[in-house]
């Protein structure tokens, strides 16, 4: 597809591009709704950054068995089969060779599935706003201080928490309650590969930590809270974290030259509206990270696929089955960690002392489970989500 060209000067007139589909956002979900569009359907991409993957904005955690799944390259992601869960008194070393954890390089990832899809993605792109016009949706954006507008049936809203396109048209606001963190990466060749680290408590007051080894043998440092929850910020609960000794106690390296890594994802709990007269959420716009770790790479590639061959059928039934399905995997699941996920957010030292002491009683592939927003149907049949949530709440911090 060409280019924008020039504003066309004295008339007060933008130029405007044609598409079926204007897909705003170039993360893991934007990028697999447009792997999976047919050829025949013009789709043009727009992404904020000046290139795919860059900067980075996430951890990157997944689990192994879904990197199989997905079918991405092994060699994006590191498996690791240890990890340390700490509070200011209490120690889990959990056994995960059951299920592994991957930590994704995510650059590699995301422009692997660029190359994936002959959408125009248009970098360095800002979207700006949205407009209905004679059966159309017009969007305005701003590409090296030039605008110009497109012109699409639909829009796929995967700006992430900025819900940038919905925003703009009125139809749902940016979630009042966020996830925020800070991660440090540097070189660690003294780190375990194979042991990743959990900790809250006095480490990370009103927050949490993590510890993640990579594929290029780097170990991400990373700290995180839950605005408005807390009102400190990761940058300060950082620096308490390096003025402790909790890395000494806990036998991690002290970054000494690092990148820094940030990021934001919705924290509120799932809403099941998608579809939006041509107007379609998919990915953190849609609340779609785990309300447990805020794992969220796995499921946006997961249904950012099929919502990208459900547009390629071009049938509204093909689209409400979607959400359907959608909704069916994630709403009641996302309902009991959202309530485990509000209960942790006002621990205390001591509340998560009796938490990791009692993960301690749990077996590996229960906890493991937890961790993944994996609730059976046979607990939630016999104890109705709130319960669990509830219950699961007192297992982990005995409130």
């Amino acid at each position: 597809m060409a280019s924008p060209s020039q504003a066309v000067p004295n008339t007060g007139m933008m130029d405007r591009v044609d598409t079926e589909i204007l897909i705003v956002g170039g993360g893991p979900a934007g990028l697999s709704v447009a792997s999976t569009l047919p050829e025949d359907i013009s789709a043009i991409l727009v992404h904020q950054d000046r290139s795919i993957g860059t900067p980075v904005r996430t951890s990157g955690g997944c689990w192994m068995r879904d990197v199989s799944a997905l079918g991405i390259p092994a060699e994006f992601a590191h498996p690791v089969n240890n990890a340390d869960i700490y509070s200011d008194n209490e120690h889990l070393k959990l056994d995960m060779s059951s299920d592994p954890v991957g930590v994704l390089n995510v650059t590699a990832l995301y422009r692997w599935l660029a190359g994936q899809t002959r959408a125009d993605i248009r970098c360095g792109t800002k979207y700006l706003e949205t407009r209905r016009e004679g059966g159309k949706l017009i969007s305005r954006l701003r590409e090296n201080r030039n605008e110009y507008e497109i012109a699409s049936r639909v829009i796929v809203d995967a700006s992430g928490w900025h819900c940038a396109v919905l925003q703009s048209l009125g139809l749902s606001p940016p979630p009042d309650r966020r996830g925020i963190g800070i991660e440090y990466e540097f070189a660690a060749p003294s780190h375990d590969p194979d042991r990743a680290a959990l900790f809250f408590g006095s480490a990370t007051p009103t927050g949490y930590g993590w510890a993640f080894p990579t594929t290029l043998g780097s170990l991400r440092l990373g700290v995180g809270l839950i605005e408005p929850d807390s009102d400190q910020s990761p940058k300060a609960l950082m620096e308490g974290l390096l003025a402790s000794n909790a890395l000494e106690r806990m036998g991690l390296p002290r970054p000494l030259s690092f990148h820094v890594n940030a990021g934001i994802l919705p924290s509120v709990p799932f809403t099941s509206n998608l579809i939006f007269d041509g107007v379609i959420r998919v990915g953190d716009s849609a609340n779609m990270a785990t309300p447990t770790l805020g794992e969220g790479i796995r499921i946006c590639i997961e249904h950012g696929r099929t919502l990208g061959a459900a547009l390629g059928k071009d049938s509204p039934k093909a689209l409400t089955q979607w959400e359907r399905i959608v909704r069916r995997k994630l709403a009641l699941q996302y309902r009991i960690g959202f309530e485990a996920n509000r209960r942790a957010a006002a621990y205390t030292p001591r509340d998560w002392d009796r938490s990791v002491a009692r993960m301690r009683t749990l077996p590996p592939e229960e906890l493991l489970r937890f961790f993944q927003n994996d609730f059976s149907a046979r607990m939630i049949a016999q104890r109705g989500a709130q319960s669990i949530g509830r219950k699961i709440g007192r297992m982990l911090g005995g409130r």
